[in-house]
């Protein structure tokens, strides 16, 4: 099959790769049709590398996608051929010790696609486990059902913020996992979002989607705004999505006592934080990688309204200008947010 294959650090091609894939009794072939491109794809595309996990040989990108059965093992009885579904891209092991305790996501041995040396699904077909395939409701289109997956990072931030209805959120970060934890924690119950980035654009769009507070920290002070919002006493949650380590060591400035902190995006080294200030607050920090239970329920919000993922979608490329996009990818302009890759029309 011809597929987006990372050749190496800085090289990309399209061509063909044979990827065999026999089909399981509980397994589903899906024909893919839209793939977004991920913070983590042009990662690996200008640094060959995140962390431990280095691209030694050839890999096909891409893991954020949608598509339609095609074909349907022996045993699966919740799927059937013609069914649109997205697909959740990091397979467990369903004897693990994380499976067992419901924290798959955290299983040493899960195999995320495109994360070396697991192949990704920018090509025609995959081959999936039926229980991490899923039906997208009749209206979430196919570009919103690729949009499932980084919206299943907001969502496992905000359950892990342990949302009380009217709570008063900050999200720092702006890119398409900022906006979407913001989406998250409005559906979960935050009453508004004040939400910090340097670039206008996509807090000019951000202010559309809903009771958000947009800052931009490059002209404003963010604990000012903060405490303007909410009497000085400081924000219910902090999310850190950014990945900048000065927002990350700044967290507890803008939060309330008692208050949570949720750090999502990864820092690109270890990083220190003021100890007594979260302690003369007695501040919860929770972490978040990846996600756990939570596609079911982000379909179910996107199908009822209560999230809009189109407006993120601001840039789409057919599967021939896939080298072109991630290009485009490599040097996003203020106005996009997330592009996507359509390899069947």
């Amino acid at each position: 099959m011809k597929a987006v294959v990372l050749e190496r650090q800085h090289k990309i091609s399209i061509r063909e790769i044979d990827i065999p894939e026999p089909l399981g009794v509980r397994d589903v072939r899906i024909q893919i049709y839209n793939v977004g491109i991920c913070g983590s794809d042009v990662h690996y595309y200008e640094h060959g590398r995140i962390g431990p996990f280095i691209v030694n040989e050839p890999m096909v990108l891409g893991h954020e996608a949608s598509g339609t059965i095609i074909e349907t093992g022996r045993d699966v009885t919740d799927l059937k051929v013609g069914d649109r579904v997205c697909m959740e891209p990091g397979i467990p092991d369903p004897n693990s010790r994380a499976t067992r305790e419901g924290i798959y996501n955290l299983d040493p041995a899960v195999r995320f696609w495109a994360t070396p040396p697991i192949h990704g699904i920018l090509r025609p077909t995959v081959v999936h486990p039926a229980a991490f395939t899923f039906k997208l409701p009749d209206n979430v289109s196919f570009a919103e059902g690729a949009m499932v997956e980084p919206l299943a990072v907001g969502m496992h931030g905000a359950n892990k913020a342990q949302i009380r209805p009217g709570d008063v959120g900050v999200v720092i970060g702006a890119g398409p996992i900022g906006i979407l934890t913001a989406l998250s924690a409005l559906a979960g119950g935050c009453s508004r979002i004040i939400l910090a980035d340097t670039v206008q654009p996509k807090l000019d769009l951000s202010e559309k989607l809903g009771p958000i507070v947009p800052v931009n920290v490059s002209r404003d002070k963010l604990s000012d705004v903060v405490a303007a919002q909410t009497g000085n006493w400081g924000a219910d949650i902090v999310f850190e999505c950014s990945g900048n380590p000065r927002a990350g060591a700044a967290v507890f400035e803008t939060l309330r006592p008692g208050g949570a902190v949720v750090f999502i995006g990864m820092m690109p080294a270890p990083i220190s934080y003021d100890v007594v200030g979260a302690q003369i607050k007695e501040a919860r920090v929770e972490h978040v990688f990846r996600y756990a239970h939570v596609y079911p329920r982000s379909l179910a919000l996107m199908g009822s309204g209560k999230i809009d993922v189109k407006p993120l979608i601001t840039d789409t490329f057919a599967f021939a200008d896939s080298v072109r996009a991630f290009d485009f990818a490599l040097k996003m302009p203020p106005t996009s947010v997330k592009a996507q890759i359509v390899v069947q029309e």
